[in-house]
């Protein structure tokens, strides 16, 4: 006679079955998790971005340079403007444009600034107006100016002394540069401040120019070597530029943030399967 005795359940053969039926359970969930996080990162694209405007998107399309809100056609040199500082002395040394005494030998220069109607108070001749004037046309007209009512002769020089940029996102370099030439040009400010950071996307450099309550907004796609024909890229007085980092760091960032939720998560949940199978 045959005796068939019940197959015994084995523990290890329930725990198989437990963590069989759980991991079923955990793939939904983590999978929903990697999902979200890509989903996330995408539409987040602008999330850390500084100055975003309804208009950004426009930086997936352009292929050189496009201006929102234009306001001067031709931006080629930097014209003066209410509230320039200008640097002012008489190469010939005598006394009126110059610091300290008179003599055959230039003094140091004396700052004017442009008041709010456009003009600039000098000494004798009084108001001379120069608000929409480049710093060559500026000079001569002062120059004349002198000539007709003063100096024999005059040689003057002019510099607009408190011309700046700030520089904010993926620059090798951050903070406000001066203009020291009346013809900056975007790439020179950028090989200033040392180039861009590794993760900055040439596509998305953006330069803030004018009325800060309606700026315009002048895109630029460095990607293409035509942008740089551009007459939009000549800088001018408290223009911001800012470039924001590739999609791709930003995906990454996102997922990093994300895992740091998830991971703790999964560790409390491994410990507990751990706990579960030495009880058994």
């Amino acid at each position: 006679m045959i005796y068939f005795w019940p197959a015994r359940k084995h523990k290890s053969t329930a725990r198989n079955s437990f963590m069989i039926k759980l991991l079923p359970a955990r793939i939904p969930v983590l999978f929903c998790f990697c999902v979200l996080a890509l989903l996330s990162s995408c539409s987040s694209r602008y999330q850390n971005a500084l100055f975003t405007s309804k208009t950004d998107m426009l930086t997936d399309t352009i292929k050189t340079v496009f201006a929102i809100n234009s306001t001067d056609a031709r931006a080629d040199i930097y014209r003066i403007k209410a509230g320039d500082v200008l640097a002012i002395r008489n190469l010939q040394g005598i006394g009126f444009i110059s610091a300290g005494e008179g003599g055959a030998q230039a003094s140091a220069p004396v700052s004017f600034r442009v008041e709010d109607d456009g003009g600039v108070v000098l000494p004798v001749l009084g108001k001379v107006m120069v608000a929409g004037l480049s710093r060559k046309e500026a000079t001569q007209k002062i120059q004349d100016a002198y000539k007709q009512n003063l100096l024999k002769d005059p040689i003057i020089e002019l510099s607009i002394v408190n011309l700046k940029v700030t520089l904010l996102g993926e620059f090798g370099s951050q903070g406000a540069f001066l203009l020291e030439d009346d013809h900056t040009s975007l790439i020179d400010i950028i090989g200033k401040a040392g180039g861009f950071s590794p993760r900055a996307d040439p596509k998305t450099l953006k330069i803030i120019r004018g009325d800060r309550r309606d700026p315009e907004i002048i895109y630029v796609n460095l990607k293409n070597i035509n942008s740089l024909a551009s007459p939009k890229l000549i800088l001018q007085n408290n223009d911001i530029l800012y470039i924001e980092p590739m999609g791709a760091y930003n995906t990454s960032e996102r997922i990093q943030r994300v895992s740091t939720v998830i991971q703790p998560l999964l560790l409390v949940v491994n410990f507990a399967i751990l706990i579960y199978t030495f009880t058994q």
